[in-house]
């Protein structure tokens, strides 16, 4: 048997890791949260501020009930918040893993690179849309059914 400290752990291709977001991953995440959480209540959605794989996601509220597995038809929007220690996974592993998934928007906040990317429209060979990466201070628009524009200048190291 194998024993994990920590709050949170993660299986990524089959491992298994314990998640210790430092406080500089966690004030980017509170950033786009803070942004998304008046446009997801109107909506109707509840958000999470971690679920098992990524830093943030959206899911209709309607469908957030029940057994509490994350399903494509349930989800909105991931957000990923790269971690100093994985950043790599975060970027390369659980992207392909989420377009595998169906997720239809899957926001990377990377942190040592300074950008933002926005993937969406989900395909068979990966997301077949990307908008980015845009250096942190750039305005990006997050398409319906969000509508609105996301202000990434708070992402910046403070």
């Amino acid at each position: 048997m194998q024993h994990i400290r920590g709050d949170r752990v993660q299986i990524i291709e089959g491992i298994i890791e314990a998640v210790s977001p430092t406080w500089d991953h966690e004030r980017a995440a509170r950033v786009v949260r803070r942004q998304i959480e008046d446009r997801v209540d109107e909506l109707g959605w509840p958000g999470s501020s971690n679920w098992y794989v990524p830093d943030i996601t959206v899911v209709p509220e309607a469908l957030a009930k029940g057994d509490g597995a994350l399903l494509h038809d349930r989800t909105l929007l991931v957000v990923e918040v790269t971690s100093e220690s994985d950043a790599e996974t975060d970027r390369v592993v659980k992207r392909r893993r989420y377009t595998a998934y169906q997720a239809p928007l899957h926001l990377l906040v990377d942190r040592s690179e300074g950008s933002v990317t926005l993937f969406s429209e989900p395909g068979h060979l990966g997301y077949t849309r990307v908008d980015g990466p845009h250096p942190f201070g750039t305005v990006l628009r997050l398409p319906d059914p969000f509508g609105l524009d996301l202000d990434t200048s708070g992402l910046s190291p403070a």
